[in-house]
């Protein structure tokens, strides 16, 4: 019994050795490898034979990672305060970078976030934030984008996702809607009697250069006029006897 147990033991030590030197690293994955504590290499994906206790392998996930930016309060350029929450898409290019220039690369890259969309957006107006989200979304993209190239990271959206008033500035914006509704209207119906007015002179133009126009003008009035169902009585005359009666009219004097 002794001599089995003897010969057991080293067999489940070597065992438990080769065990500890094996990695399995999945295709999504790779492995950061240090040899006495300074950098070796990139390994994976597939098997990975490491010398225990002399190498040590940090795993680092290369899948893109989604991460909710922590809702933040903003004043914008018109000094209007608002609370905005965004989402983050980035994922890991260069393994070595990942884990040697920062000490934890997912939770940097959130702060430098938070920073970032406070810092851009802080630079428009209300009116901008709400109307050219997607052109905010690149701004905040690229600068993450730069300053965490470094890092090894990608930055590879952002995507704001609710930009949040109070009630005191929603009624606000209701009024200025409707306000700016109003003003359309008005607008509209000027800009109709300015072009009916120039129709309207255009008309009288033509008219007055040519009787014969003015006369059937005349007679259509009346064919209206006597179409509908009123009890007007009117006695026609002659558009020659009305241009009479237009001359006999005394003038001033000077």
């Amino acid at each position: 019994m002794s001599e089995l147990i003897a010969y057991l033991v080293p067999l489940v030590m070597v065992g438990l050795i080769i065990g500890s030197a094996i990695r399995i690293v999945p295709e999504y994955q790779r492995g950061v490898v240090f040899f006495l504590g300074r950098f070796q290499a990139v390994k994976g994906p597939g098997l990975v034979l490491i010398v225990p206790g002399i190498q040590q392998v940090v795993r680092v996930d290369l899948r893109v990672i989604t991460h909710d930016v922590p809702a933040q309060d903003v004043i914008s350029k018109d000094n209007v305060t608002v609370r905005v929450n965004a989402v983050l898409y980035y994922r890991v290019v260069d393994p070595e970078k990942a884990i040697i220039q920062v000490e934890n690369f997912g939770n940097a890259t959130s702060q430098l976030a938070q920073t970032t969309l406070r810092s851009v957006l802080g630079k428009h107006d209300l009116d901008e934030m709400l109307s050219e989200r997607d052109k905010l979304n690149r701004d905040i993209q690229e600068i993450l984008d730069a300053q965490t190239e470094a890092w090894g990271i990608k930055v590879a959206n952002v995507e704001i996702k609710h930009v949040d008033l109070n009630e005191s500035m929603i009624r606000a914006i209701a009024r200025q809607a409707e306000a700016e509704r109003e003003r359309r209207a008005k607008v509209i119906h000027a800009d109709g009697e300015l072009q009916a007015s120039h129709k309207l002179f255009e008309a009288a133009e033509i008219m007055s250069r040519n009787p014969a126009a003015l006369q059937l003008r005349y007679l259509q009035t009346m064919a209206d006029m006597s179409n509908n169902s009123s009890s007007t009585v009117f006695f026609p005359l002659p558009i020659n006897l009305m241009e009479a009666f237009e001359k006999l009219r005394p003038t001033k004097p000077e």
